[in-house]
């Protein structure tokens, strides 16, 4: 591991707290859930407590900081990175922005065949059976988790950071996040108001079909909270990280473009929604292990590009860098 790294080197996991505040204002908007709204919670200490970002949507977040969007690639940190892609009805995606990252329906049907075979999975059920012949099989589970998280790494490494369920190959071919995290509120309390959307040529709306068509004057209720402390918590699983049996250069990587994606997200990902903008108050904190300091996002940049350099000569990358798919079309 880097020697700025190696504070962590025997680590099971590194955990990471920043806390936060509104960036304006005392209010902020949580994430809400279909049927449920926001998730509130009583505490082991019953001090109320409520989710503002889940680990599903901070997945995303995180991911999100890897990706330039106007230039409709990788940012230049991550350059050299491999990833998958394919146009569909004339509009690129790809394995960085799909919601599945490799397991995309959109991808999956262009590497099932290679990913099958360079992970040792080739001939398995969907149950976790295996063919007679395939010597390499887990009973247990049917799939080779070193493998698989080595042929994952050789298309796209950020699907072993975030995670991926391969199910399309065998229904147990999975791997967990190596990097979650969430957001928390304590001492919430909060926040009604609301608004109306104003009809100006009928604010009654019954001569043009009514609210429910969209016309005539529509109040709404609108909750948003106040809280005594804002959290986000991060967790990198380096015990998990090592079990894949990667290699140094390989998890030096990984656990570089994880830190790299915290600090960036704390530095410039904050507004999380229109009436949710966050920003740090203070200097985050690393709550394990003890005595490991935080590189700055330029120490983790110089670390980044010498190991995409070193990963990629010693063939852990798929040659290019981006594999191309083709989607097909039948499979819509």
């Amino acid at each position: 591991m880097s020697e700025m790294l190696a504070g962590a080197r025997d680590a099971k996991r590194l955990l990471i707290e920043a806390d936060l505040k509104p960036a304006q204002g005392m209010r902020f908007q949580p994430t809400g859930f279909p049927s449920l709204g926001a998730a509130e919670f009583r505490g082991p200490n019953g001090i109320d407590v409520l989710l503002v970002e889940s680990a599903q949507s901070m997945a995303n977040r995180l991911e999100s900081t890897a990706w330039d969007d106007p230039k409709e690639d990788l940012v230049e940190v991550f350059s050299g990175l491999p990833y998958v892609l394919t146009t569909v009805d004339g509009r690129q995606t790809d394995s960085i922005r799909e919601a599945h990252r490799l397991n995309s329906p959109y991808l999956i049907g262009g590497l099932k065949d290679e990913l099958s075979k360079l992970a040792g999975v080739a001939g398995r059920k969907a149950k976790g059976k295996a063919s007679a012949d395939d010597e390499t099989a887990d009973e247990s589970s049917g799939v080779d988790l070193r493998k698989l998280a080595h042929a994952v790494f050789h298309f796209d490494p950020n699907s072993v950071l975030h995670g991926v369920f391969l199910e399309k190959i065998v229904g147990t071919a999975r791997l967990t996040r190596v990097l979650s995290a969430f957001i928390e509120a304590t001492g919430v309390h909060a926040a009604e108001s609301g608004g109306v959307k104003n009809d100006r040529v009928d604010p009654v709306g019954r001569a043009k079909g009514g609210a429910d068509k969209g016309f005539g004057n529509v109040p709404y209720a609108r909750t948003e909270y106040t809280a005594e402390k804002i959290v986000a918590y991060f967790s990198i699983d380096l015990a998990l990280l090592r079990s894949y049996g990667l290699g140094e250069s390989a998890e030096n990587l990984l656990t570089a473009m994880a830190l790299w994606k915290i600090q960036q997200f704390l530095e410039s990902g904050g507004r999380l929604r229109t009436a949710c903008d966050f920003e740090v108050d203070g200097q985050p904190r690393v709550t394990r292990p003890n005595g490991f300091t935080l590189p700055s996002l330029q120490q983790l940049e110089g670390v980044i590009a010498s190991e995409i350099t070193n990963c990629r000569e010693a063939g852990l990358f798929a040659q290019p860098a981006k594999t191309a798919v083709t989607f097909d079309v039948k499979a819509k």
